[in-house]
This record gives C-alpha cells, sequence and structure tokens, in this order.
C-alpha cells in the first residue's frame, strides 16, 4: 500500500491514497477539515464497523442503521497519543438479537479490524453496544 500527503498552505494537508481518493487534513484548531488524529479515531470507527455490519448481515439479521459513537481520551503533553478509545456501537434493525451484535463487535475486536488490532498494543480500546427497534 502506497500513499502520498502534499502541504497545500497553512496548516492544510491533503492525502491521496493508492487508490486515487483525496482526503483534506487540517491540523489548526479551527480547521476546516478533520486532524490527522481525527482521522484514526473515524478509521478505527468505520474499519470495526465494517465488520459488525457484515457480521449481521451474514446472521442475518435485519440491520436499518449502524452507527459508532467514538469517544477518546488523549495524553496531555507531547505527543499526544491516544491513551483510551471507546466504541459504542448503535444498531437499528428489526428483530436484531442482542447475542448476535456482541458477537459481531467481540470478533470485529479481536480477529478482524486491523486499525484495532494495530492500536491495541498501546491504546485501552474498549467496546458497548445498543440495540433499537426499527422504528
Amino acid at each position: 500500500m502506497h500513499a502520498n500527503v502534499k502541504w497545500v498552505e497553512g496548516d492544510t494537508f491533503i492525502g491521496k491514497s493508492e487508490s486515487g481518493h483525496n482526503v483534506v487534513f487540517d491540523t489548526s484548531n479551527d480547521g476546516a477539515a478533520p486532524s490527522p488524529m481525527e482521522m484514526v479515531l473515524m478509521s478505527i470507527g468505520c474499519c470495526s464497523s465494517v465488520d459488525v455490519v457484515s457480521i449481521l448481515k451474514k446472521a442475518r439479521q435485519d440491520v436499518i442503521a449502524a452507527k459508532v459513537e467514538l469517544s477518546s481520551e488523549r495524553a496531555d503533553s507531547a505527543p499526544r497519543v491516544f491513551k483510551k478509545i471507546n466504541l459504542h456501537f448503535v444498531i437499528t434493525g428489526n428483530a436484531v438479537s442482542e447475542k448476535h451484535v456482541e458477537r459481531a463487535v467481540k470478533l470485529s475486536a479481536e480477529k478482524y479490524c486491523s486499525v484495532a488490532l494495530m492500536l491495541e498494543k498501546s491504546v485501552e480500546i474498549t467496546h458497548s453496544f445498543e440495540v433499537l427497534a426499527a422504528q
């Protein structure tokens, strides 16, 4: 895998992935785009969500919506690395089994989410979930 990041101006950078997709980063406090650390946080959420949704679909769960709410704690001084990350999944559907959601979250955390598995070596990562009935 390859990528590059180019400085645009000020605190703005554009990353380009090997697949040709561009992502804007902004490191200022009032930036117009996510910071690199925000991207890492969203990346763990996306990676794990892909797993959870896929596992639930394979289990024939009638999932209508899936969201992960991410919270984190960072070190107070530089380098301001993540110390803790919590992924709280909110799964909405028709008769979705909590047991299936629990299993999907666990499989993602322990086996499939490469971002989480990479980060867990230095970050305390926790998971929680809730299942909501579709309206």
